[in-house]
């Protein structure tokens, strides 16, 4: 149960680092997409908000600690910060490429947690891939 924990920790600080790149995506996209990109971005980062309080959570009810710092968020996430000088296209690809790397970490956990016969997250988690998995799909006819 340890190493399951640490692992949603990691995604706890993926989350906490995305919430931060989506919104300066937000504010500082520009060009013809700007008012769609906009919304779109500011759509991910509530959906983003409640995936990182649901998992947080998780970690509470399995008696544990979730990372809470910027501080460990930086230190643990394997999502990067954005840079600020990103372009609308590379603002679409850097978040089709980051919604990708958290999905394939959230299957991986998937499939530990129910090897621990935790149900409970394995279905919090397959519900959060689902919805990347969708974003990825429609962001990537974006760049077409």
């Amino acid at each position: 149960m340890k190493n399951l924990v640490k692992n949603l920790n990691k995604e706890v600080a993926n989350f906490g680092v995305l919430y931060t790149k989506l919104h300066s995506f937000h504010w500082l996209v520009t060009g013809k997409q700007f008012y769609r990109l906009h919304q779109i971005f500011e759509d991910l980062y509530d959906e983003v908000t409640e995936h990182f309080d649901a998992v947080a959570e998780r970690i509470l009810q399995l008696d544990a600690v979730p990372v809470a710092t910027l501080k460990e968020f930086l230190e643990l996430a394997t999502v990067k910060e954005a840079t600020g000088k990103e372009n609308a296209d590379e603002m679409i690809q850097a978040t089709v490429d980051d919604l990708v790397l958290v999905d394939k970490e959230l299957q991986e956990i998937t499939k530990q947690s129910q090897e621990l016969d935790d149900e409970v997250t394995a279905d919090l988690l397959i519900g959060i891939s689902a919805s990347f998995q969708k974003h990825v799909w429609l962001l990537k006819a974006l760049l077409k």
